[in-house]
């Protein structure tokens, strides 16, 4: 069995991006909040967009579904995806999850629709050889940090600051091929590497 799941890899500048970002927000953070808030922050060398997360799957499943992931690659074009906002999951109030991503302009653009079309054929090839359907719709954001206790304090800083609120020129991510990553859980986090990989039809 193989803890695996396909992902969008980050170029090096929007990693620096996304890294600058998360400096800023420790910053703005660490002067608001009390010891007692524990946030775990994304290493950005890590950081990547999930795309269908697989869990534990046997080798032969993988094996089936590379030539169907090549198909669908194959027939969709590549898109480039403007991150210019910071937001929290679930909520700013008690936020347990810090993104970067688009604005809410953009996912009501013909592009975000590009985004989605792939997203829900990626589903269907994954589908086919067996493998359970994701529970909720596809985004396209990238996990800064988790906030592991303190919530509403973070929440409230962040309201405070009014961070959340401005858009953030972060650079493109640009979706281009689809990756295939095995994760390999040890006691430092997670460690990735990639097993396959899948062009998508035309490079920007």
């Amino acid at each position: 069995m193989i803890r695996a799941f396909l992902a969008i890899e980050l170029s090096p500048e929007l990693r620096a991006a996304l890294s600058a970002i998360q400096q800023d927000l420790t910053r703005r953070l660490e002067r608001a909040v009390d010891r007692h808030v524990r946030i775990g922050w994304a290493q950005p060398a890590s950081m990547h967009l999930t795309v269908k997360f697989l869990g534990d799957t046997p080798e032969d499943t993988l094996a089936a579904l590379r030539p169907a992931i090549e198909q669908v690659a194959a027939g969709h074009p590549a898109i480039l995806v403007p991150f210019a906002r910071i937001g929290a999951f679930p909520r700013l109030q008690q936020p347990r999850v810090l993104w970067a991503g688009p604005l809410e302009s953009w996912e009501q653009g013909r592009e975000a629709v590009r985004v989605q079309a792939l997203s829900q054929a990626v589903e269907a090839a994954c589908q086919a050889v067996g493998l359970a359907p994701e529970g909720r719709p596809f985004s396209p954001h990238v996990t800064l940090a988790r906030i592991k206790e303190g919530e509403r304090q973070v929440g409230q800083a962040l309201a405070q600051s009014g961070v959340l609120d401005q858009p953030v020129t972060m650079g493109m991510l640009s979706i281009k091929r689809l990756v295939m990553m095995k994760s390999e859980l040890r006691p430092t986090g997670p460690v990735y590497s990639m097993l396959w990989d899948c062009p998508l039809a035309s490079s920007i």
